[in-house]
């Protein structure tokens, strides 16, 4: 005789103050199954590294940043996730003791970045939820001049200061790792080649790391892998042709930026836009679908899903709701429907394959 069961499991969001933030622990309980502590669940751990081209002709494009960070900080504020944020630049990769012609004077370059020496100090590396005066401190961390390297290398320079020994400890476990990028200009990453050594700009280069090499690296930082990545790489660039010429660029966008957005579920906004608030919001929504995924035990029949959250039935909705990622075998949250820090969140459904 077969026997149908039906599943049903409780993640309770609560937090614990440790230090330095805040910390979500999960309790499961299940009904007619057996679940492991932290299967089911999801962490509202986000870090945020901001990847800054500061070479010429961007400062009027920080400025536009700055000016709709409203438009990103908002929700993560309003639902009181556990985030952090740092900034480093497109030439943190000079700090990159395996770069042909590395200078130690360049080493410092790698630390994240709480201004300069033509603006101000904020002498705040990582910005929390409960740091005072966030805003400012923000805009004086992410404006970063337009007076460094031309030779814009973004991949290798994320690389190099999340691996630096000074940002220890940024990507915490079980945290969810947003990468974005600011710059009119590709990546040309690529250590073999020194800097000002030529070819800073030619994707037939023998000299350029492949797209796939930084996959497999943030792969291996997060210690996750294809549709349960526990990271996403978003970039504001040059998309087209139009823009390229009103930025001056002989490329007409950038390929790279694309294809790592793409391979990695980011998202991707065109620098020559009059606002960046739109591509923000864009990029903030991504980061908390994708960081609030509830992965599941088992592969549910998909029309048997239940989703309650605070009590509250969620409607199956891509816009203001939750679907199914197959892929993942997990819930995705979306809208006015992804949870806060403190939701409790109840999920039904009979599995494809009974366990014995």
């Amino acid at each position: 005789m077969t026997v149908t069961k039906l599943f049903v499991f409780t993640a309770i969001m609560a937090v614990a103050l440790t230090g330095c933030g805040s910390k979500f622990v999960f309790g499961l309980s299940e009904t007619s199954a057996s679940f492991s502590q932290n299967k089911g669940s999801f962490s509202n751990k986000i870090d945020i590294l901001w990847v800054i081209d500061n070479s010429q002709s961007m400062a009027s494009v920080q400025a536009n940043l700055v000016a709709n960070f409203n438009s990103f900080i908002s929700t993560f504020q309003g639902k009181h996730y556990d985030y952090q944020m740092a900034v480093t630049t497109t030439d943190a990769y000079l700090a990159d003791p395996s770069l042909s012609g590395y200078l130690v004077a360049n080493a410092s370059k790698a630390r994240f970045r709480d201004g300069t020496d033509a603006t101000a100090h904020t002498g705040v590396f990582v910005i929390l939820p409960n740091t005072p005066n966030l805003d400012s401190v923000f805009l004086t961390n992410l404006t970063q001049g337009a007076g460094s390297s031309s030779d814009e290398r973004a991949f290798s320079s994320f690389r190099t200061a999340l691996n630096s020994p000074s940002n220890s400890g940024f990507v915490r476990p079980n945290s969810f790792l947003a990468v974005i990028i600011l710059s009119d200009e590709d990546d040309f990453s690529g250590n073999s080649r020194c800097e000002g050594c030529g070819n800073d700009h030619d994707y037939f280069a023998n000299t350029l790391d492949s797209v796939d090499t930084y996959v497999t690296y943030l792969d291996g930082l997060t210690r996750s892998t294809g549709s349960a990545r526990r990271y996403s790489v978003s970039s504001i660039t040059t998309l087209d042709s139009n823009c390229a010429a009103q930025r001056n660029i002989n490329i007409p966008q950038s390929q790279r930026y694309i294809d790592l957005a793409n391979a990695t579920g980011g998202v991707l906004g065109n620098i020559c836009d009059a606002s960046y608030a739109s591509a923000l919001d864009q990029i903030q929504s991504r980061i908390i679908e994708l960081s609030t995924q509830f992965f599941l035990n088992d592969a549910p029949q998909e029309d048997t899903l239940s989703i309650v959250v605070n009590g509250v039935t969620v409607a199956n909705s891509a816009i203001n709701g939750w679907t199914y990622n197959a892929s993942a075998n997990s819930i995705i949250f979306h809208g006015g429907s992804i949870p806060a820090q403190d939701a409790i969140i109840t999920v039904k459904y009979k599995p494809v394959k009974v366990r014995s």
